[in-house]
């Protein structure tokens, strides 16, 4: 089974635009390109795990997401990284349009998204790591079984931290969280142990 690393699109892997559906306002966040790149070479399979509310409340369609993918997938391609899954969850309990209008088991803080990728992609839950710019994407990350790693970049603002939603490492942008899970995996090979910088 292969280890995986679950990244946030929104925030997280490129910069917020809130509900943006497209394409050609979509950028890299910082330190994106050569996070993604050290993870790839240590073996990790990127996977983006993406709420898209926008869906259930109207604002774009379902349809839309799929220049977002191409974009996001072209743009990361062109640095030799490569994106093996793209999953969002369109649902929402008070959206708009009825058939996503639901309470489901994939939008975050559950773990739905992460369990079928590791389903349908053969990937060790225990071995990966989720990565996002809210405490709802950590959640979601150890929900799965996953270590995670909170970015503190503004769009948390809420900052109530529980035996969920706790992450084991806070970093300002992907590649400090890269070279922290990098680091993390060695020191472990190592001694078995690790230090956690979150009290």
């Amino acid at each position: 089974m292969r280890k995986a690393i679950f990244i946030d699109k929104d925030g997280t892997l490129i910069d917020n635009v809130p509900y943006n559906a497209d394409p050609n306002k979509i950028v890299l966040a910082s330190g994106a390109i050569e996070g993604l790149r050290l993870l790839q070479d240590e073996g990790y399979v990127l996977i983006v795990v993406s709420n898209q509310a926008g869906i259930a409340h109207g604002y774009f369609r379902e349809i839309e997401m799929l220049p977002v993918i191409a974009r996001l997938e072209r743009l990361l391609y062109e640095h030799e990284i490569v994106l093996e899954g793209f999953y969002y969850c369109p649902h929402h309990p008070a959206g708009k349009i009825v058939q996503y209008a639901v309470t489901c088991e994939c939008r975050k803080p559950l773990p739905g998204m992460l369990v079928q990728a590791a389903e349908e992609l053969d990937l060790d839950l225990p071995g990966s790591w989720m990565i996002g710019d809210i405490l709802n994407d950590v959640e979601a990350g150890n929900r799965a079984g996953c270590q995670s790693v909170l970015l503190n970049n503004g769009n948390e603002t809420v900052w109530e931290m529980n035996t969920l939603n706790k992450p084991l490492y806070i970093a300002e942008n992907l590649l400090e969280a890269a070279r922290l899970i990098v680091n993390h995996t060695t020191e472990n090979l190592k001694h078995g142990t690790y230090i956690s910088n979150v009290d």
